[in-house]
This record gives structure tokens, sequence and C-alpha cells, in this order.
């Protein structure tokens, strides 16, 4: 029986082709999400059930709210890792951990000796032991010995403040066999640090093996190489039409070949891809190899927004078009716009890869207005180089110059070359959901390892955590506590409450006055008509 700790179910779909095939081989497998997806999850664990043959379950499951306390010290900890030197060239990776991280720790980082690195790996020891002294969640005890897996596998687990850690915790307390699925390319080298060394770590290439155990500390016995077993579908997949049927279907000329540009999730607050897919057609069609050709543009999920201010019209033959493949029908409209298309384009996105899949020229335009989205990323780099898969401008002429050479003459053997090395490293005709399955049944033959007892129970954690949060309820404690991000908050809070005050103070005196000014003219009023009745005269 295989337990799948998810962070919610929409994590799912780059492990569907791994739970169908532990299914039809007669394993059980329970699929379990702990927080709400906005991406269509239970569509695609309601897929799964229905191809399970019975044998797949899911279960919704929350989280118990961790104390504050226990929150920000994990978030401590995963700062300090974009701190070392492998991560000087992505500040903003660094700036998003910062932002989340006590001002409390990033005080004791200004004090000196504690900001080198001697003094940060010291920290990190301390926090990490203090996090280890938190006593482990007694419902998810209780819940992982009833069901009673052979296996407990979680992903992504390593997300900033994940909450699958808290099974991944007690799981390996209570001396079961877990495994690590690395979620995607760039999950080990930009989301969190694994706080502790799983049964078994499958990834997808030597270059994640290799970050497995240079970030994370995890011994090579323990990381299983399995490819990358979310691109399976790809490698054997079909066209479900003819190129002409799929350029009626999405409005572009069959006569003519056609671009694909690929959206990007690119960093909160960086600027708009849909006016710069915009300016990239404009850019085109300066180009005379490319002022007919048809341009098919993919919007990101989760940045739809951004197109609401953007249009594409006065453009030739350009088209929006196409959703997140999670279903049959957009599964089959995804793989044919990269079956048909000559040449995909874009700034930094998995669907490269799949592109690589397909052997399709792969090109990107590196500009400083998106270079924390590129090279200010770790795994971009292994896009680069003689054997990356990009063909790399970093101007508009040469662009335009590369892109209409890949039209006119595309060349495969760069992007089958890449696919080989990075998704299929075991031959690309190895399945990798097999291999991926192969590793996970030979864990599950091996002894389970022993129960840990966890550091909470040697130095009664509950007392000491318990003991630190009595001192977070101070005001100091608060203050020392919050992050960059809550004391701005606060800031702008408070600088709205002494506007909203300065604003009610003067509409009360204005009240007043009004009032003042009505009661005046009554009075005078009122003298007016006494001295006429009286017959004085008016002075």
């Amino acid at each position: 029986k295989l337990l799948v700790v998810a962070r919610h179910f929409g994590c799912l779909r780059n492990y569907e082709s791994a739970v169908l095939a532990l299914a039809a081989q007669g394993h059980t497998v329970q699929l379990v999400g702990l927080t709400d997806d906005i991406l269509d999850g239970a569509e695609v664990a309601a897929g799964l059930v229905a191809r399970g043959a019975g044998r797949i379950t899911t279960e919704r499951r929350t989280v118990a709210a961790t104390s504050e306390l226990v929150r920000k010290l994990r978030l401590a900890v995963d700062y300090l890792r974009y701190l070392e030197p492998a991560y000087a060239e992505a500040p903003r990776l660094r700036q998003r951990a910062w932002e989340r991280t006590p001002r409390g720790v990033l005080g004791l980082l200004r004090v000196p000796g504690v900001g080198s690195r001697w003094g940060r790996r010291l920290l990190a020891l301390v926090l990490r032991r203090l996090e280890a002294a938190v006593p482990l969640d007694t419902e998810v005890a209780a819940y992982l010995r009833a069901e009673a897996p052979d296996v407990v596998m979680l992903t992504p687990l390593i997300g900033l403040g994940a909450p699958e850690q808290e099974y991944y915790r007690v799981a390996q307390a209570l001396g079961f066999r877990t495994v690590f699925g690395v979620w995607s390319w760039d999950n080990l080298s930009s989301k969190s640090v694994l706080r502790s060394v799983p049964s078994l770590m499958t990834v997808w290439n030597e270059v994640q093996r290799r970050e497995a155990e240079e970030l994370h500390g995890v011994p090579r016995t323990r990381i299983a190489v399995t490819g990358a077993q979310c691109f399976d579908q790809w490698f054997e997949r079909q066209p479900t039409r003819s190129r002409e049927a799929f350029c009626a279907r999405v409005g572009l000329p069959a006569e003519r070949p056609f671009v694909l540009y690929v959206c990007s999730a690119l960093f909160a607050g960086s600027p708009s891809e849909a006016a710069f897919v915009r300016r990239w057609v404009e850019a085109l069609r300066t180009q005379p190899a490319l002022r007919e050709v048809g341009v098919l543009v993919r919007p990101h999920p989760s940045r739809e927004k951004e197109w609401t201010q953007v249009s594409l019209a006065g453009l030739g033959p350009v088209v929006r078009w196409g959703t997140n493949p999670v279903d049959s029908e957009a599964k089959a409209d995804y793989y044919d716009s990269l079956q048909y298309t000559a040449a995909v384009v874009g700034l930094n996105t998995s669907a490269f890869l799949e592109a690589a899949i397909l052997e399709k020229p792969v090109l990107t335009l590196l500009l400083d207005e998106f270079k924390e989205n590129q090279e200010g990323t770790l795994h971009f780099h292994y896009l680069l180089g003689d054997e990356g898969l990009l063909t790399v401008a970093r101007d508009w002429p040469t662009h335009g110059r590369d892109l209409a050479e890949a039209v006119m003459a595309p060349v495969a053997a760069r992007s089958r070359a890449f696919a080989a090395r990075f998704l299929r490293p075991q031959g690309r005709e190895v399945s990798s959901t097999d291999q991926w399955v192969t590793a996970v049944e030979a864990l599950a033959a091996t002894p389970a390892p022993a129960a840990a007892t966890p550091l909470s129970v040697h130095t009664r954690g509950g007392f000491m955590v318990s003991g630190l949060e009595a001192v977070c309820l101070t005001p100091v404690g608060r203050g020392l506590l919050r992050d960059p991000s809550e004391a701005a908050e606060m800031k702008a809070r408070r600088r709205r409450l002494r506007w909203q005050h300065r604003n009610n103070r003067h509409a009360r005196f204005q009240e007043k006055w009004r009032k003042l000014r009505l009661f005046i003219r009554s009075r005078e009023y009122r003298q007016d008509k006494l001295t006429r009745l009286l017959g004085r005269p008016h002075s």
C-alpha cells in the first residue's frame, strides 16, 4: 500500500502515470490532498480514481494550523540557504525568502560574525534543533498508524512553508518508509531545504542528483535516477487531428508555418508578459521572412488576467489559444500545437521540455526586464550552453534572424539530445514511469527503518516551544517575529489609520462648525423677529 501525500490534488498531475501503473500492478494507492487547489486538481484526482480499477482512493485532509513561531522557524531555516554562494546571482529567490523571514533572525545576521558563512551555519543548526524540538502532530500520527502504509510518498514537500512537511516528520518518527518525489525541474534549487534524509529520493537526471547531494545533503545511495515520469505521456502520444484540421480549429492559415509562443509563470511583480508578447510579435513583423508567419500564443493559466489589458489585433495571423492541459481534450490540443509548430519561443517554462521531446527548435530572448526570471534562477542555466536546449539571443535583431532560420530550416538534433539526457537518461525508449515504480517497489521490499525518537521527547520540546511562544506574545516578541512584509503591511495600516483619523477629525470639526452656523443664524433670526415685534430699531 502506497500513501501519497500531496500539497493539493493538482500536484498529482506529475505522478498520474506512476499512480496508475502502481494500481495496474495490484497495489493500493491512497491519495491525500492537504490544501485547496486553484488549477483543476479535483478533476485530476477524480480521473485517477475513475481509471484506478477500484485500487485508488482519495481523501482531503486538513493540517492543524502550526503556531506562528513554528512557521517562522521553518521559514528562517529556508532563508539561510539562499545566502549561500550558489544563490549569489539569484537575487529574486533570495528576496522572496527574505520577505518571509522574522526580523529577529534578520537582525541576528547583521551581528558581526553571525552573518559569516560559519556563523550562518551555526545559526541554521540552532534553528533546526529548535524546529526538531516541536512536538509531533498527534492527529497525523494516529492517521498514519491507522492507514499503516508500506510506503509514504510526499510531493512537492520542499515548498516554502509546505504543509506536507509535518507528515514527513511524523512518518519518519514512526518508522515508515518515505519517498520524496521531486515534482518539477526547478524544485531542488528554488524552494525550501530538505530537513532530513528520506528512505528514497527519486530524481529525473544527473543534474538533479547533483543538486540533491550538494544542496540538500542526500547521500548518493538514497537517490534513484528514474527519469521524468511526468513527461512519459508526451513521448508516447500521437496527434489527434491533421495539421489542416488543427489550424482550422485555432484559426491560423494552414498553408503557412506558425510559431508557438508559450507563456511562463513569472515571479510576482514581474512585468506583464502579455505586453511583451505584443512587442515580440510587432518585432517579428519587421523581419521579411516572418512577416506573414502564423503565431499561436498559449497563455499561462495563472496569469490570464494580464491579457485583459492587451490585444493582439492588427498583427497579422496571431491567435491566443489554449487551456491548462489537465483533461484529455486539453492535452490533445496542447500536444497538437507542439507537433505542428515550426519553432517554440518563451521566457522560462517547462513547456520548453515538452517541445524538446517533439524535437522542435526552442528559442528565447534575454532582456534585462526578465533577467530575474531567467538568468536569476539556477534551473534556467541547465538550458544554456553548448549542450543546452535553447537558442539564445540578447537583442531583437539576432532573435529575429535565429527564429527565421529555425522556421525555414528547423534542426532537431539539439532538442533530441537534450530530451534524452534531461528527461530519459536511461534511454529515449525506456519508460521513466516504469523506472519510478520499480524503485518504489524495491524500497517496499526492504526492511522498514527503525522508529526514530523525535528530539521533542529528549528535550521536552513541548515545554521549550511553549516557553518561546509565551515570549513571542509580548510586544517585543511579536515585533521580532514579524517578517519584513508583515512589518511593511502594519506600517501601511498605521498610515491609513492616521489618515483616516485626520479625515474623521476634520469631518467632526466641519460638522460642529455647520451646526454652530445654523445656531447663529437661527438666533439672529429670533432676535430680528423680536425687535420687530417690540417696535425697536434693529441695531
